[in-house]
């Protein structure tokens, strides 16, 4: 007589294991995109100045467009604003381009970034945020 004993099946022959795993990782997703936009902080205003390392541009028109910028000692993630009013202000930003700006350090997904109020390149200013931190473009 063959001794006998049981194996469970492995996750992927569970289905409701499966089902599962499936619905944890959807809810997180969904709780990350659901996260509250960051908020302007006036006491954490700054003023810096770098060189643009990279233009992130947003497929869709609602979607904030932002900056990656290198100063002497960090790379930091500046946001603008939406596409749509990056386009309509005529801004354009290339690697390389000398630029400061004024903006307020932020958390957002456990990293610093910088919600930019204002942007100087050259003798060009882009005003995206009134001096209360509130966004021009609403």
């Amino acid at each position: 007589m063959r001794n006998s004993r049981k194996v469970a099946a492995p996750a992927s022959r569970n289905p409701v294991r499966v089902v599962a795993t499936c619905l944890v990782c959807a809810l997180t997703l969904l709780a990350q995109k659901n996260q509250p936009a960051p908020k302007y902080d006036s006491h954490a205003e700054t003023k810096m100045k770098g060189v643009v390392e990279e233009l992130r541009l947003p497929p869709k028109g609602s979607e904030i467009a932002h900056l990656l910028v290198k100063n002497d000692t960090e790379t930091v993630d500046v946001y603008l604003c939406p596409k749509s009013f990056f386009d309509e202000m005529g801004m354009g930003f290339n690697k390389g381009d000398e630029l400061s700006f004024t903006g307020s350090r932020v958390k957002q997904d456990g990293g610093d970034l910088i919600l930019a109020r204002e942007v100087v390149k050259g003798d060009d200013t882009f005003v995206l945020r009134d001096a209360k931190g509130s966004p021009v473009w609403k």
